[in-house]
């Protein structure tokens, strides 16, 4: 298998010859990845900062740095802080996860729309998870998780299989209507499976919205491993990734097994969105908006894309949450809409990009 930096440099070389000097065009990337870090940790301790103090009850940052560092609490808004965190650490973690998924669907169709929600996995997740409600009467954590991964599995094959129909193979717009429709058409089932089942409909209303506010430790103790690989394995295809990006014959002459890839990176994917839809439910557009974002300061490198879109997911539906508590109060807006409001227009100026021809 070719090293990570022979792949960009293939992939550089297949592009236009710029008149450019090469020095200060590999220190210019050089610096943007770097003050892209930089401003990412910034920003994800602002974030945190911000989801522990902001709430129905207002919290100092005195009271935080208490609550975080102290032996124990000794107010009540250390009390509500110490609350807190498990919702900000789900937030974290589904930011992190949303982020790579999208990021490694994106690489391994080479479309630039894939996204979990946008493809249908997370309504594809939550529909086999309903469906385990309804019919099995399943009541763990642990079989909302398999459940999730399973329809999200499915669903990702599906999907894919319906858009590689017809002349042209997949296309980026093929695989997003695809997407859509299977999301349109599990959504039904959903409300087929949930209309005549008041206490499933009560007891999961909010789930099917998207939110981390049901967050609890031993939740995410469930998750974690899962969360865990799922990472470990994404990043770990990322480099070859690099070649794939040249096309399938291209990566063959540079060593690369594309189906055993193409294999690899889509379940760490379908894992990481499938244990996130489980606790937290079907979140959507994160994983569109951050690989874009991050590839505007990257560039094509798989490796930078991927870590950074950790970084900023995680940035992102933390952001996204807290902005759900301030917008909405006392109550407060479900991150999960949250996310459509905000993705929603980066979505339709994404496709405006594409031809109708692709089709």
């Amino acid at each position: 298998m070719p090293t990570a930096d022979a792949a960009v440099n293939a992939a550089s070389a297949a592009l236009p010859a710029k008149p450019a000097s090469p020095a200060p065009a590999s220190f210019s990337a050089r610096g943007r990845r770097r003050l892209a870090v930089g401003l990412g940790l910034l920003a994800l301790l602002l974030a945190a900062a911000a989801s522990l103090a902001v709430g129905a009850r207002e919290v100092p940052l005195a009271d935080v740095v208490r609550a975080l560092f102290g032996s124990e609490p000794y107010s009540f808004s250390e009390l509500a802080v110490r609350e807190r965190m498990p919702r900000t650490v789900l937030a974290l973690a589904a930011g992190v996860a949303l982020g790579v998924s999208g990021a490694l669907m994106q690489a391994v169709t080479r479309n630039p729309l894939a996204d979990p929600g946008i493809l249908g996995v997370n309504t594809g997740a939550a529909l086999f998870v309903v469906a385990g409600l309804a019919f099995f009467g399943i009541s763990s954590l642990g079989q909302y998780v398999w459940l999730a991964l399973l329809g999200a599995f499915l669903t990702a094959v599906f999907v894919y299989a319906v858009s590689a129909l017809g002349r042209g193979g997949s296309t980026p717009i093929k695989l997003a209507l695809a997407g859509a429709a299977a999301t349109a058409a599990f959504s039904s089932l959903i409300s087929a499976l949930l209309l005549p089942r008041i206490d499933v409909m009560n007891t999961f209303r909010f789930w099917m919205v998207g939110g981390v506010g049901g967050a609890e430790w031993e939740s995410l103790l469930v998750i974690a491993p899962l969360l865990a690989m799922g990472l470990a394995l994404g990043l770990a295809v990322t480099p070859a990734l690099n070649a794939l990006a040249l096309g399938d014959e291209v990566a063959k002459g540079l060593g690369v097994r594309i189906g055993w890839l193409r294999l690899a990176a889509a379940a760490a994917g379908v894992m990481l969105c499938g244990a996130v839809t489980a606790v937290a439910g079907p979140i959507g557009f994160v994983g569109l908006m951050v690989p874009h974002a991050v590839r505007l300061l990257t560039g094509p490198d798989q490796r930078w894309i991927a870590m950074l879109s950790a970084l900023y997911g995680a940035v992102l539906l933390t952001t996204a949450d807290v902005i759900g508590r301030i917008v909405a109060r006392p109550g407060e807006l479900e991150v999960g809409i949250v996310t459509v409001i905000i993705g929603a227009p980066v979505f339709i100026a994404i496709v405006r990009r594409y031809r109708v021809r692709e089709l």
